[in-house]
């Protein structure tokens, strides 16, 4: 065996073994919900069944849990927009009452912290619409929101602006609880597998999904979890065919999406796309690894490595070519080999983010040649 062969050898361990210590250090990561986040569940799925017995119950062991008032205040407040203004009412005052009895008994609770004052500069539709694509993943549109602007309308402003637009709760927050409420009824499941949606955007994972539905089935009702995991795993069916990568989307993108492509990079994208470099280039390991994240319609500029590449997807749906060669379209477990300076692109299908893991081989070969940009035209003959 020669020393060259030797070297190449020691290279792809190296690589693979930055891999495998990762994903083990990710697969850590992978746990359902914490205390707080399960007595959300409890809290909105009696809010919306109107029992406010157990809801009572709920209440007081969110707090004990290390929920604040302000907390849940805001949840029962968002929950009429779910559940409507009665069940909503109801829940308020049955946590005044609560509030009451635990004062009575010494006990003192957090009251958390009250929403900051809404954007100057913006109106709540303006705001609501910046809050509701990047929740969505995209600009939100449909025929009924045509046959009826004004319920697009009260969505964007009133919705994903008044209610959504306070930051005293958070995003991942307020998906939990509105997935618990539209789980406790009845008639909703195209709505409740929008919100599953919506709740890997905002970075709650499969694990997260499942220890939900597990809540609702012991603390609530068999029948409620029945349904709530029919529809996930209708969800999941989806973003797996093309919709939403997982974790943005769930177990599927296993890695954070990372911060948006640096500013020097930018200009080498069209669209949005964000970077997580898991294993950093070094002397130590020289094998750079980086998750990278495409939104709908984004991807690189054409381009080469010097050294080659190989790219692992790992969530949604996107597309390779290399320069001459038709589209190779790509879903979670394709591996893609990229050899030594041949001109290529890739990124996000139309209707789907895309993710995958980027390894850069011998790079001491050099840096990446960046080249033309794919335009609209080329893109556009891809479904």
């Amino acid at each position: 065996m020669n020393n060259k062969f030797k070297a190449i050898l020691a290279g792809i361990f190296i690589c693979m073994f930055s891999i495998m210590t990762t994903l083990e250090a990710q697969n850590m990561k992978k746990e359902g919900l914490n205390a707080k986040q399960q007595n959300i569940v409890t809290i909105a799925a009696f809010t919306a069944k109107g029992d406010l017995q157990k809801l009572k119950t709920a209440l007081s062991e969110g707090l004990d849990a290390g929920l604040t008032v302000s907390e849940i205040k805001e949840i029962l407040v968002q929950l009429y927009a779910y559940t409507g203004f009665p069940r909503s009412l109801n829940g308020i005052d049955a946590f005044m009452n609560v509030l009451k009895e635990r004062e009575q008994k010494g006990i003192k609770d957090k009251p958390g912290k009250e929403p900051s004052p809404m954007p100057a500069n913006k109106n709540n539709i303006e705001l609501g619409t910046e809050i509701q694509t990047r929740l969505a993943g995209k600009p939100v549109t449909g025929a009924i929101y045509a046959f009826s602007p004004v319920i697009d309308q009260f969505l964007k402003g009133h919705l994903f602006g008044d209610i959504f637009g306070r930051d005293n709760l958070d995003f991942q927050s307020r998906e939990i609880a509105t997935i618990s409420a539209l789980s406790s009824m009845q008639g909703v499941n195209s709505q409740l597998q929008a919100h599953f949606n919506i709740g890997f955007n905002t970075g709650l994972t499969e694990a997260q999904m499942k220890s939900l539905i597990s809540v609702l089935e012991v603390r609530v009702g068999r029948g409620e979890a029945d349904n709530a995991h029919s529809v996930l795993s209708k969800a999941l069916g989806q973003q797996i065919k093309g919709g939403y990568p997982m974790n943005t989307l769930s177990e599927s993108a296993i890695f954070p999406k990372g911060e948006k492509i640096p500013e020097q990079y930018s200009k080498y994208f069209v669209g949005t796309a964000y970077l997580n470099m898991l294993v950093a280039r070094d002397n130590e390991f020289n094998c750079p690894i980086g998750n990278v994240t495409f939104e709908p319609r984004a991807r690189n500029n054409w381009h080469k490595h010097p050294g080659g590449q190989i790219l692992l997807a790992t969530g949604g749906r996107g597309y390779y070519q290399e320069e001459g060669k038709p589209a190779r379209e790509l879903h979670p477990g394709d591996v893609v080999k990229i050899a030594p300076n041949v001109k290529h692109w890739h990124g996000a299908a139309p209707d789907s983010w895309f993710v995958h893991l980027s390894i850069e081989t011998n790079v001491q070969a050099g840096s990446p040649e960046w080249l033309e940009p794919v335009t609209d035209e080329e893109y556009n003959k891809l479904k």
